[in-house]
């Protein structure tokens, strides 16, 4: 673990820094004071952007640690970026902290912090925004998904990166929350991490083994978990089918809903997300060592 300032334009920021268990260094921006909360982001996101607008409603109350896994944002790279190693860094980053922290994923976050929360008991609560549970995604909406990642990959081909990332985005976001992300830079950010995004794809349909929405994992985890999803959430109902899911196989839970928004409520609601994520955080997480 180590800890590091780092002058940024607006203001001066800490890196913090640790190690996951085959050596990878793993980075993610800390903002903010109070109970420490890391934040995992999905899919195509990193800590360097994809928080940027949630994390000033909680920063007053919490210090929030925008981690990127592997091969993403500050992070180094690496070869392997399975499910597996994922979830493995989330672990050794919470644990690098050095006491009981918040863990807040989103999408495939989501899935990385319920895999990490299975594992250790340095999470003290967990939530999740409409994390992706491959188990009950539809036959045609899988079918709408594998021809979004071939898409993808031509666009790549041709150096269209944010167009790749557009073409995925416009699958899981409404055309409200699409204007919002273009408007905060969300699209342009995700692009760098589409090659990434595509690898880990292929590797989850040639040779996955870690599941972390499996039965079995969800029933592992310990601390107070707080399932947050949309009103306005497409693939309809594919998000809302996983966070049912979820309830189902993991107790206890509390489910909230985020009226108006959908699957990109972060970056289109954010403050209304931050309400419910500082509320629940504030009532489980111990107060940060003085």
């Amino acid at each position: 673990m180590d800890d590091e300032t780092s002058p940024d334009a607006d203001e001066i920021t800490t890196i913090h820094r640790a190690v996951s268990d085959d050596g990878t260094e793993l980075a993610g921006r800390v903002h903010g004071r109070g109970p420490p909360v890391v934040l995992v982001p999905g899919a195509m996101g990193d800590g360097e952007f994809v928080w940027d607008p949630l994390v000033p409603f909680l920063a007053d109350r919490f210090t929030c640690y925008a981690m990127s896994v592997r091969s993403r944002g500050l992070s180094d790279h690496s070869a392997d970026v399975s499910t597996e190693r994922r979830i493995r860094d989330v672990t050794a980053f919470v644990e690098s902290i050095g006491e009981p922290v918040g863990l807040l994923g989103w999408s495939q976050g989501g899935r990385m912090a319920l895999g990490a929360a299975a594992r250790t008991d340095a999470v003290s609560a967990l939530v999740t925004y409409e994390p992706a549970v491959l188990e009950v995604l539809s036959e045609d909406e899988f079918g709408r998904f594998t021809e979004r990642i071939t898409r993808m990959g031509e666009l790549i081909a041709e150096d269209r990166p944010v167009d790749a990332a557009r073409t995925f985005l416009e699958w899981v976001a409404t055309e409200d929350e699409l204007v919002v992300a273009e408007e905060v830079g969300f699209v342009e950010g995700c692009a760098p991490n589409v090659p990434i995004f595509l690898q880990e794809v292929q590797e989850l349909g040639e040779n996955e083994g870690t599941n972390p929405t499996d039965p079995s994992t969800l029933a592992e985890i310990s601390a107070p978990f707080l399932l947050l999803h949309g009103t306005r959430s497409i693939p309809d109902p594919w998000f809302i089918d996983g966070v049912n899911y979820i309830e189902e196989h993991a107790a206890p839970t509390q489910v909230r809903e985020v009226d108006g928004t959908g699957h990109m409520g972060p970056i289109h609601e954010p403050e209304a997300v931050a309400d419910e994520v500082g509320r629940f955080f504030a009532a489980t997480t111990e107060p940060a060592r003085s």
